[in-house]
């Protein structure tokens, strides 16, 4: 039997909003700059692949319009972030947290590849949505007041604003896409 799309949709949602309690309930992780920096650098490359699989997959010009800024947005804070890692000679280090980002982006990206058409933008904008929420506390509650270097801290914070942007713009696609 096959599953209907919308079951699929779902079943996306809530695993996404299931990881972000997980996350959350967990203790907070003590990270160290190098820490900090590669979960800014793997949250960033985990949205751009995201943003990749929407346009290869979809055919719908709003989402492939989301995903193609999603993409410039994200390169452009990787970039940044890299440039200062090499001017500070901060080696990024993987930890828990950006493993545990890799492992649900995997999950994810899975789901993502089961579903086409409106099942797949759907759960795309509504992925992107949580993803946001999701990165946007992980920023205000754990990467910027455990920053060390000011150099660092600056760039995490002028990034918030940014993935905010990121988080509105898809609460609108999203609801434009259920509409459909």
């Amino acid at each position: 039997m096959k599953t209907p799309p919308i079951i699929k949709t779902l079943a996306i949602i809530v695993f996404t909003f299931t990881t972000s309690i997980c996350i959350c309930a967990q203790e907070t992780p003590q990270l160290s700059d190098a820490e900090i920096a590669n979960v800014a650098v793997v949250a960033n490359q985990i949205d751009i692949d995201y943003a990749k699989l929407a346009i290869a997959k979809s055919n719908d010009a709003a989402v492939r319009e989301f995903a193609n800024t999603m993409i410039n947005d994200h390169q452009a804070i990787i970039d940044l972030a890299v440039e200062l890692v090499t001017k500070l000679g901060i080696n990024p280090k993987d930890n828990p947290v950006s493993k545990s980002l890799l492992n649900q982006a995997d999950e994810t990206t899975k789901k993502l590849k089961s579903i086409n058409g409106k099942a797949f933008d759907q759960a795309y904008i509504n992925n992107e949505v949580a993803y946001h929420k999701t990165v946007i506390d992980a920023l205000n509650t754990i990467l910027i007041p455990q920053s060390q270097n000011t150099d660092l801290e600056a760039l995490l914070k002028t990034a918030v604003p940014i993935l905010e942007t990121h988080y509105h713009h898809a609460k609108m696609a999203q609801s434009k896409i259920l509409k459909k």
